[in-house]
């Protein structure tokens, strides 16, 4: 082996190799510690300590204080400079005691952000340019036995990077939804280049670990397949360890959820390879929370003993997407079913929660997803804009049965799939991020990107886009070149190493002849008419649903203390539409469809700042809400799938901003979170009032009757029949005195059907409809309270409610009770720092009680 130094001289090096059988386990190394950075323009090149690797350039700046926070007032300007300069890391570290010649030594590097020149003692191990790639590099020949190795890793502005490469592409069509344009180049998380929710910060550095491992032998991958039949009563498990350098034999291990070991195998390594099948009987199903346990089993495997051992966890479920004909509807469905249990899959969208990943931590992910459980969400979207998530995430889902639909890293543009380098580093990355991830039962869809098909279609000539083209290398010469990567790398990426997962050409898409998503009856679709789009009444949601909405949303402000973390500390800035306010917010045109839906529907006022504050946050929650309940009124039950769930854009936030989130950057729930949980409950109550107009015969303007009605059905996720009886109570109130005005039995004697939406009642409102608010309660045979629903007139700035409702409040053990005089809407109890509601934004009408937990 010749190696070349930086230098230009040339070493002879020993190659390794052996003929004894192995004895020595495999270490890990870890590099950490004691690394530094510096700029790489500056003459002087001061190194400045590093806390820990991993890392990344804006936090380490930060530490040292050479830059003000980017995330309080305006400062996102003031560090733009970051991005647009190279910088350097280094660190000294000894060789391993156990490297040695009868030994290989790896560097491994799991995550470099993202054009990265590394150097080990003057040679050039590595040049990477893909954030989202893994490296490992036979480093054994050149560590070091009398002195510390020193390591080196320059990593080039990506942002200037990106810009060369679109210059030497100048006839492309560089289109783009935002961000720069030239983020498409470049493998980077693209949302550090700036999106309609969150800052451009172009980070750079080590972000994942780096360490070294030292052995004979080592398990490169151990993986595995699953089948569950559909009679749920056996399963298979296919296992597989691929090994690196010589080695014997392997036992695999099968432990149960309860930790009880249940079988071993012991296989011969072959050709770098052992593979073992275990058969069980009566397997503990895996199912998301509300349908039933998340069991985990546990696959061991350890090679000749004790050279290396391997561990996944893993979980046994049936899991298809169903795309079929339906009974009085066109098109297909789209829904999940898990343990043949068809799920109504509600849930939300998952940026990166923050702007610098290495902030990010088990127990803030925990958090975050205990938040979504709790709100009873079952389905978590990892959006394509951001990183294929840390490892703890899925765990976490695994833990808690939240579904991951998981998007490749691809979003809003037209990616240069033309460039042969560009398409062979997707590959890779495809690969072992498939690899990485296929073990987890919570996954079980990955789509090829977000809008970028529906990007393509916006564009008049659609770029060359032909559906009936089935030639990949064709596909290429088009101005929409990354169809290729969509329709060929990533689908055989994902059918070759996770064949047993769905894979969905994008987010959205329909079919070959419209795969925007804009066909409302086949596959899913973002729901952008409310808010962009035709900037459609919220209150029309059921005439936009698709099949599966993916996407949808409604901006709000954070709380007053997440709007307080940015501002100047003078108060000088502490109004709605301040320069820092809204510099937080960046979405375009944001204030003035803030302001249109607000003045649709409510009476507000923008000053004091908390009263605007609750009044897009109650604006949004209505949104939300009803987007939820009318939507689930299309699970019908078998056949009738109309709407099969939808994912609210968005969960959480990547800084403290005016956003769509429905959680804010610090944890911090908005009322939509509460609104939306209650559509969520296993059985809701649901209504929709309508205007009806009848004319005296079909030629009159004039002589028109005018009714309105109250239409109400119940939701199920119980997968089993609620015989009951049932009985449905409906309470009139005025709106303003809070009197009484009926109370009756609207229907008695009903069961509720399994898993699907049965409607029950139409009824007539009064001619003073608007002075009216209507309480439903659903009632079981000992008459307590199953499902309640407050019907308020809509829009709600028509609406006069008392100025003084008579609001209480008992705090008691923890438990906060509230209760009403009169009619209340979106009733928002404030406590202390770090308390935690059950429920909060709540209706009352008078005769209730409701409790909230601190």
């Amino acid at each position: 082996m010749v190696l070349v130094n930086r230098c230009g001289v040339a070493i002879a090096l020993p190659t390794f190799s052996t003929s004894k059988k192995p004895t020595m386990s495999k270490t890990t190394t870890p590099l950490s510690k004691n690394w530094s950075f510096a700029r790489a323009s500056d003459k002087d090149q001061t190194f400045r300590p590093v806390a820990f690797v991993p890392t990344e350039i804006f936090l380490d700046l930060l530490a040292h204080k050479l830059i003000d926070d980017p995330f309080q007032q305006k400062n996102e300007f003031s560090v733009q400079w970051v991005g647009e300069e190279d910088w350097i890391y280094r660190v000294s570290f000894p060789t391993p005691p156990d490297a040695g010649r009868e030994t290989k030594t790896d560097i491994v590097f799991e995550g470099l952000d993202t054009y990265a020149t590394v150097t080990l003692n003057g040679f050039e191990i590595l040049s990477a340019e893909n954030m989202f790639t893994p490296y490992r590099v036979d480093v054994t020949h050149i560590l070091r036995e009398d002195k510390d190795n020193e390591l080196s890793i320059v990593f080039e502005s990506a942002f200037l990077r990106g810009k060369k490469v679109q210059e030497q592409w100048p006839d492309f069509y560089w289109g783009s939804w935002n961000g720069d344009a030239s983020r498409l180049a470049v493998r980077k998380a693209q949302y550090h280049y700036g999106w309609d929710w969150g800052p451009m910060l172009m980070t750079c550095g080590p972000w994942k670990p780096v360490y070294l491992e030292t052995f004979t032998s080592r398990i490169d991958e151990l993986y595995f397949t699953t089948h569950v039949p559909e009679s749920l009563k056996t399963a298979t498990i296919s296992a597989t360890a691929e090994v690196v350098g010589p080695a014997y034999a392997l036992v695999f291990t099968l432990t149960a959820p309860d930790g009880k070991k249940i079988k071993t195998a012991k296989a011969s390594v072959w050709e770098g390879k052992a593979t073992a099948e275990f058969k069980i009987d009566d397997p503990e199903l895996w199912y998301p929370h509300g349908y039933g346990a998340q069991p985990l089993y546990k696959l061991s495997a350890a090679l000749d003993s004790e050279l290396d051992e391997a561990s996944k966890t893993l979980g046994l479920r049936r899991a298809f997407v169903r795309q079929k004909p339906l009974t009085d509807a066109e098109g297909l469905s789209f829904y999940f079913e898990l343990n043949n249990v068809p799920i109504w899959a509600a849930g939300s969208n998952w940026i990166p929660a923050d702007s610098f990943l290495n902030r990010l931590d088990e127990a803030k992910y925990r958090k975050w997803l205990e938040l979504a459980k709790d709100g009873r969400q079952v389905m978590i979207r990892v959006w394509g804009g951001g990183i294929y998530e840390q490892d703890c995430f899925y765990d976490i889902c695994d833990e808690l049965g939240l579904l991951v639909w998981q998007d490749f890293a691809f979003g809003c543009g037209n990616y240069p799939a033309m460039i042969p380098e560009f398409r062979k580093s997707v590959k890779t990355e495809a690969i072992a991020n498939v690899k990485r991830l296929r073990h987890h039962p919570s996954i079980v869809i990955y789509a090829g990107n977000n809008e970028d098909y529906s990007l393509m279609w916006s564009i008049e000539d659609k770029l060359g886009y032909d559906p009936k083209d089935k030639d990949p290398e064709s596909w290429l010469k088009t101005q929409f070149p990354a169809r290729y990567i969509y329709e060929k790398i990533l689908l055989e990426a994902v059918a070759e190493h996770s064949p047993g997962t769905f894979y969905h050409p994008g987010c959205p898409y329909g079919n070959l002849e419209r795969p925007d998503g804009g066909i409302m009856t086949v596959g899913d679709t973002h729901q952008w008419n409310v808010w962009h789009g035709t900037q459609e009444p919220y209150q029309s949601w059921d005439v936009l649903a698709g099949r599966f909405v993916s996407e949808f949303g409604m901006e709000a402000y954070p709380s007053l203390a997440t709007i307080d973390s940015f501002l100047p500390s003078d108060g000088s800035e502490r109004t709605a539409f301040s320069p820092t306010v809204e510099f937080h917010n960046k979405a375009v045109g944001a204030c003035r469809r803030i302001a249109c839906y607000l003045s649709e529907n409510i009476i507000y006022d923008h000053h004091p700042l908390e009263a605007y504050i609750y009044s897009t946050q109650l604006m949004q929650a209505e949104a939300l809400s009803t987007a939820y309940r009318l939507w689930r009124r299309n699970w019908k039950g078998p056949g009738n799938e109309l709407t099969s769930g939808a994912l609210v854009w968005q969960l959480n936030d990547c800084w403290p901003a005016t956003s769509w989130s429905i959680i804010d950057y610090y944890l911090r729930p908005k009322t939509s979170y509460f609104a939306i949980k209650r559509e969520l409950a296993q059985i809701t109550l649901g209504t929709k009032r309508c205007e009806v107009k009848t004319p005296k015969d079909k030629y009159t303007n004039a002589h028109v009757e005018i009714t309105h009605r109250l239409e109400i059905w119940v939701s199920s996720f119980l997968l089993e029949e609620q015989k009951g009886p049932y009985k449905l109570v409906a309470k009139s109130f005025h709106v303003t005195t809070g009197k009484l005005l009926s109370s009756e039995t609207l229907l008695n004697d009903f069961s509720l059907p399994p898993n699907r939406t049965t409607e029950l009642a139409d009824i007539l409102l009064p001619a003073a409809h608007l002075e009216v608010v209507v309480a439903l309660y659903l009632l079981d045979p000992s008459g307590r309270h199953v499902a309640r629903h407050i019907s308020w007139p809509d829009p709600l700035k028509w609406v006069k409610v008392s100025p003084d409702p008579g609001v209480g409040a008992l705090l008691w053990r923890g438990k906060v009770r509230v209760r009403a005089e009169r009619p209340v809407k979106g009733l928002v109890v404030l406590g202390e720092e770090g308390w935690r509601w059950r429920d909060n934004g709540v209706d009352l009408v008078p005769g209730e009680i409701l409790e909230g937990v601190s």
